[in-house]
């Protein structure tokens, strides 16, 4: 199965653009798209969850721990998380990387880190 995308509310919307732009087979929904702003991260990671998305997040902070909770009762379909400090041509670059060479089943719940 093809790798989905679900920006985190914090995730720079450039990012999303930009892979599109780049990209436009790529399904990467915006945290607008999606009605995230506020919203708790264990339901954001239930939201990408039942839409079979990786979640991409600048939330290195609270999500990894949020995450390893997630997945004792649920499964997900994965998150990356992005440092700010990553040069957003690079950010795009791994994304649509990750996207042409991996499937949707390798990401289910695991977690990992731009720059990979």
């Amino acid at each position: 199965m093809k790798i989905s995308y679900q920006a985190d509310a914090d995730l720079n919307q450039v990012i999303v653009t930009g892979v599109l732009r780049r990209e436009p087979a790529i399904s990467f929904q915006s945290a607008t798209a999606a009605k995230l702003e506020g919203v708790k991260a264990a339901q954001v990671l239930a939201i990408a969850a039942q839409q079979q998305r990786i979640l991409i997040s600048h939330d290195r902070k609270t999500m990894p721990s949020e995450f390893a909770e997630f997945i004792m009762n649920n499964q997900s379909s994965g998150v990356i998380i992005v440092s700010r400090k990553v040069p957003i041509e690079v950010v795009i670059e791994e994304l649509i990387l990750i996207w042409e060479a991996s499937s949707a089943e390798e990401w289910i719940n695991r977690i990992a880190k731009i720059p990979l």
